[in-house]
This record gives C-alpha cells, structure tokens and sequence, in this order.
C-alpha cells in the first residue's frame, strides 16, 4: 500500500496537494506547525494509489510518496 509522508514543518498549507490528488487523500490538517500552518494530513490511505502528483505539486517538498 502506498504511503504518503508529509513534513508538517516544510508545509505552508497552500493545499496544491490537496487540489490535485485525484484520490482525495489529503485535507488540510488540524495541527499547526511551529510557522503558524495548519500542515496538510494524509487521511485516506486506503485510498492512495501513489500516484505521486500530490509530491509533484507541493512547491515546498513537504512530500514524499512512497509505493
């Protein structure tokens, strides 16, 4: 199953991820990082087929998808 690993201290909750993951595996999150961010989750796994494009499209490489 693929996992997605996201660095809530990279993330600055644009949701870019969140817009183009064509599973609808993340959402904005309910933690906030140490800069004030409300950092991406990953709340469907099950759903995930590691496409990858979530990692694509985070400007800040908060991402890694690993399959």
């Amino acid at each position: 199953m693929p996992k997605v690993v996201i660095d809530k201290e990279r993330c600055k909750a644009c949701e870019l991820c969140v817009g183009f993951c064509p599973q609808e595996c993340l959402k904005l999150g309910e933690e906030m990082n140490s800069a004030g961010y409300f950092a991406v989750a990953f709340v469907k796994p099950e759903s995930c087929k590691g496409c990858g494009v979530c990692a694509e499209m985070c400007p800040d490489m908060a991402l890694e998808v690993w399959k």
